[in-house]
């Protein structure tokens, strides 16, 4: 369940200097390498939660720039909370909704993206909203560079089902995809957890990923 109507949250985000301020996203396409002072790659997590799995990947490669995005104030002011005890200078955090994206990141501006135990959205008519959708996978062609991967987990079967289904239409194609993440050792090397990760698995579910490219991208 996503935490609501925190007193303050807003005003706590707005003056964080670890999020970009919602004013100045649209300046950002093109100029992620003068925010964060390098022209390391860029990697960003949509739907980050409270930032346990972006933090964690921020901290173990320093020579990797992070972008963390959240849509829900409360939930961002956990990731924000997280920051102030740990301060990591290749890690930055979003405010917005991933229908942005293209505003917010120019062509070929990010190197990898991660969804990790994206909303379902199960009925059928919002089937647009959901994150592994055909019509996200296009605004995530518009930004990923070439020899760019699309990183999913997610321990909800129909979702991962969908997923999969799409990427055909869409014009991608999947390097990798199991059912069982947890009992490939292989794809289980370097595996960081996220929150609903632990939870989940700690119940016995299985978490399903898959890493995908547009097709025709070849590196």
């Amino acid at each position: 369940m996503r935490l609501r109507n925190i007193t303050g949250c807003r005003e706590v985000i707005a003056e964080s200097p670890y999020v970009v301020r919602e004013t100045l996203q649209s300046r950002c396409a093109g100029d992620w390498k003068n925010i964060f002072g390098n022209t390391n790659p860029i990697h960003i997590e949509i739907g980050m939660g409270k930032g346990k799995f972006i933090h964690t990947m921020a901290k173990e490669h320093p020579d990797v720039n992070y972008i963390g995005i959240e849509k829900y104030s409360s939930v961002l002011l956990r990731a924000v909370q997280k920051m102030e005890q740990e301060e990591l200078p290749n890690l930055k955090f979003l405010r917005m909704d991933a229908e942005e994206l293209p505003v917010v990141f120019g062509p070929e501006e990010v190197e990898r993206i991660y969804l990790n135990f994206s909303d379902p959205w199960p009925k059928d008519r919002h089937a647009k909203r959901r994150l592994p959708s055909r019509e996200f996978l296009e605004r995530y062609r518009r930004i990923l560079k070439e020899g760019g991967r699309l990183e999913f987990k997610t321990d909800n079967r129909e979702l991962f089902d969908f997923a999969v289904e799409e990427l055909a239409p869409a014009g991608w194609v999947a390097e990798e995809i199991t059912y069982d993440l947890h009992g490939d050792d292989r794809l289980m090397e370097g595996n960081v957890m996220t929150e609903y990760e632990e939870k989940f698995s700690a119940m016995g579910n299985s978490i399903c990923k898959y890493v995908i490219r547009p097709s025709g991208n070849r590196s």
